[in-house]
């Protein structure tokens, strides 16, 4: 099927982040001519367009438009979540850095839908280059008519600010991200602003409707080219419509954003990357690393779509494509992999909080030699009781992937328990992965202790 190039048709335009540019290649032209539709017949454009969210969950995004009171008098908030932190995906980055006012003009036409007064484009902390990137579209769009009070005649006043994070992984989930919106600790909740939903209570108990940079950014071409000219695409999958951009990364020759039309095969995607280097396939994880494994030979007839996928026993996900080569060592990987969702752990809830640590105790025991068979059932049995019962879906992405890395590669645990070392531990390529020297996150004596081993 081949790349198919729309959100990211003109990103390697010389100053297409400048206005000027922008308005050159048609931009605004959706924005104008969203002003002169009724507000629900944007909305039902969004809802044949079959446009899921972009961010990991795929909710149709229509849902989330229509279900914001059309009668009160609350003011209503529209929140793109560029909050991009799961490891192995960059895409919101490159259409923050090199397509900004794509973003801004898909926020104010989905204020003016929701009839809403202000947006906040959250960012994550450590894109400050994409933070500077958004301030001057938002502040030329300004200087244009595009923001502010009486929109281009139209009577819509709307404005539009930037809300840096802080570098916490936990405030990409929805309600975490508007209590660190509202100057609060970027934390879980189950009262506003998340109940009954965002689109009822949200930030500041108001009325809020929260979508992903690359879903926003899919708005200004639905509405110029039409519901159903974007629901065309992808059509040959069961419920997945449009263009998806992968972040390919890992062990391929072209590592980069690429953007593909749902029902591309994954292993033609893994070729538009240049193929895998350094050996044969091993596996791919297709949306990022909370994501399931896919072992090579589940990988050969895989399609890309939300349903497909998840056949195959994995999901699109945030689209952070990460490819593993044979020399990779999982035991290793899946370590990596567990330490960043302990490290990112909120600690608001017992089942992340003290399962993400266990996990990464008892794979660091492994590393160093010391590792009993039980632990790999230990480790399964910890994914049982974090999965469906932590607060929010931090746990859930902590425990997916290490499960599906035991299912899968089971052998290699057990080669490491029963030789107390990898079976790639010749390798260098394979050493790449392995921590330094003596490494260990826990302090020794509360790793002893938490295990129930004799202490001296």
């Amino acid at each position: 099927m081949g790349e198919y190039r729309l959100l990211l048709k003109h990103v390697d335009v010389p100053d297409y982040d400048d206005i000027r540019v922008y308005e050159q290649y048609g931009g605004y032209q959706a924005l104008r001519k969203a002003l002169s539709m009724e507000r629900q017949a944007i909305i039902e454009e969004v809802k044949k367009s079959g446009l899921r969210g972009r961010g990991g969950a795929g909710f149709p995004a229509w849902i989330k438009w229509n279900g914001l009171p059309k009668d009160d008098d609350k003011p209503h908030y529209v929140i793109c979540n560029s909050d991009e932190g799961e490891p192995g995906t960059f895409k919101d980055f490159e259409l923050m850095y090199k397509a900004p006012h794509q973003l801004v003009e898909g926020m104010i036409i989905a204020g003016y839908a929701v009839r809403a007064q202000r947006g906040y484009i959250y960012i994550r902390g450590e894109y400050v280059e994409c933070a500077r990137k958004v301030r001057k579209a938002i502040d030329q769009a300004y200087a244009a008519g595009y923001l502010g009070k009486n929109i281009l005649g139209s009577g819509f006043d709307y404005d539009l600010y930037i809300h840096m994070g802080a570098g916490s992984y936990e405030c990409g989930e929805e309600s975490a991200l508007m209590s660190s919106l509202m100057g609060e600790r970027g934390q879980p909740r189950l009262k506003f602003p998340h109940a009954p939903l965002p689109t009822i209570a949200g930030v500041w108990n108001c009325p809020t409707l929260i979508n992903n940079c690359e879903s926003l950014s899919c708005v200004p071409h639905i509405i110029n080219n039409g519901g159903e000219w974007y629901a065309q695409l992808g059509a040959s999958t069961k419920n997945s419509r449009g263009t998806k951009i992968f972040s390919v990364s890992g062990h391929v020759n072209k590592p980069g954003n690429y953007e593909i039309e749902f029902g591309t095969p994954l292993m033609e995607l893994i070729e538009m990357a240049g193929g895998v280097r350094g050996g044969k396939l091993k596996g791919i994880i297709p949306g990022g690393s909370s994501m399931p494994i896919l072992p090579a030979e589940k990988c050969e007839d895989a399609i890309i779509g939300y349903e497909e996928l998840m056949e195959k026993g994995s999901m699109v996900g945030s689209g952070g494509c990460m490819v593993l080569n044979e020399h990779t060592c999982i035991v290793h990987f899946a370590w990596r992999t567990a330490e960043f969702y302990a490290h990112e752990s909120c600690g608001k809830c017992t089942p992340c909080r003290e399962g993400t640590r266990w996990m990464v105790q008892i794979l660091e025991r492994i590393l160093q030699g010391k590792g009993r068979m039980e632990d790999i059932d230990l480790l399964l049995e910890i994914c049982d009781q974090i999965d469906g019962r932590s607060f929010c879906a931090l746990g859930d992405a902590a425990a997916w992937p290490i499960r599906a890395f035991i299912k899968n590669f089971r052998h290699e645990f057990e080669y490491f328990v029963q030789h107390g070392r990898s079976m790639y531990a010749d390798n260098p390529e394979s050493q790449k992965m392995f921590p330094p020297k003596g490494y260990q996150r826990y302090n020794p004596m509360r790793y002893e202790y938490t295990f129930g081993s004799v202490r001296k």
